[in-house]
């Protein structure tokens, strides 16, 4: 398998948020965040360790109260995936969840109040070499600006980023990494390129709100994208309104579209037509349901005809090509053996689990023969 991509990213800074580094030459990493009650700790661990399960790197906690902030401590000590505290206005939260272990605040420095309780918090931030996030959303700009642009714009949005960026920058603190999210796609787009000229900083690309589980994906999947060819970005979330975990795959969806990551199954799978020999649609449906906890980054290929299916899977770590009256299987893009169509989806899954097992074992060979 080949995951070298043709983009050149955008050189930045490079932050550490727990043990995850964020810019440089670090891998994009992917975020979500929960959509549980903070003080129910029980649940809102429940679902990070779900997040991290799906391939998160990193999560995103809401903190809006001193309460919910005691209860992020417990979290804290339940789960070892990096955590970020969602802020906003009172700077004595910030403080509590930085003593309490948070791996990253995301604050705006100008909403939560007069420069010594932004000091404060930059202080403490600095102490215990914890960065920050500037978050700025085009549906929550400062009333001035609101007056001054009469409308959201991306130039409205990317002077709220720069006046927060400036609180930083006279307060000497540097480890910061920044969001300029819009529900609409270009608004977002050209306020991240325009910021990308401006700071050397890492980029913590959205589209906020971006809707349910399939448009939401679309609306993403189209303004991240044109992000990252551009090279913008150093880490993402998805925002759906669906489960948090369906935020994870289709971020790890993207940047393994786009060949910057690989982690799991790439699969490819042929819409199916009248000239299919299987159930293209059921196969694949089963399989990604039964596959989904491989990491393993390998490339599948399910096709239900000789048109199309031997060509894909001789550039597949296992293929499968429909014939008649029996499936070509390839392994390693050679043809190896035929399949029937009884116990089709049962085979294919324990091929591909040897296959995920060995590329699996041969990575840890590489990593204790490396000087």
């Amino acid at each position: 398998m080949h995951f070298e991509s043709p983009i050149k990213r955008r050189k930045s800074r490079q932050i550490m948020v727990g043990d995850v580094p964020v810019g440089g030459d670090a891998p994009i990493s992917v975020q979500s965040m929960t959509n549980t009650d903070t003080c129910d700790v029980a649940a809102t661990v429940g679902q990070i360790t779900a997040l991290q399960d799906a391939g998160a790197d990193i999560v995103r906690v809401s903190v809006p109260t001193l309460d919910a902030a005691e209860a992020f401590g417990e979290i804290r000590k339940a789960v070892n995936i990096p955590l970020v505290a969602d802020i906003h206005f009172d700077y004595r939260i910030a403080l509590r969840v930085a003593d309490l272990g948070v791996d990253c605040l995301r604050i705006n420095p100008g909403n939560i109040g007069r420069e010594k309780r932004i000091a404060a918090v930059v202080e403490k931030a600095r102490d215990l070499n914890i960065p920050i996030r500037i978050g700025v959303n085009a549906g929550s700009l400062e009333k001035d600006l609101q007056k001054k642009y009469g409308e959201p714009t991306p130039e409205a949005i990317v002077e709220s980023a720069l006046r927060h960026v400036d609180i930083l920058d006279k307060m000497n603190f540097q480890d910061f990494k920044v969001s300029v999210k819009a529900s609409d796609v270009f608004m977002a787009v050209a306020a991240y390129r325009q910021l990308a000229t401006q700071i050397e900083q890492p980029l913590h690309l959205g589209i906020t709100e971006a809707g349910g589980l399939r448009s939401g994906t679309v609306k993403s999947s189209v303004g991240l994208g044109m992000l990252l060819m551009d090279g913008i970005g150093d880490t993402l979330r998805v925002s759906l309104a669906a489960d948090p975990v369906e935020e994870v795959r289709v971020g790890w969806d993207i940047l393994k579209s786009l060949k910057l990551r690989a982690k799991g199954i790439n699969f490819i799978a042929c819409p199916s037509c009248s000239r299919q020999n299987f159930d293209v649609v059921q196969t694949m449906n089963q399989l990604e349901e039964r596959l989904d906890d491989i990491r393993t980054p390998m490339d599948v290929s399910v096709i239900g005809c000789v048109v199309n299916g031997p060509g894909e899977a001789k550039e597949s770590d296992i293929g499968l090509a429909g014939g008649t009256p029996n499936h070509s299987i390839y392994i390693d893009g050679q043809a190896d053996h035929k399949l029937g169509k009884d116990n089709l989806v049962d085979n294919l899954e324990r091929l591909i689990r040897k296959k995920a097992a060995e590329k699996e074992e041969a990575e840890k060979d590489l990593i204790v023969k490396a000087p």
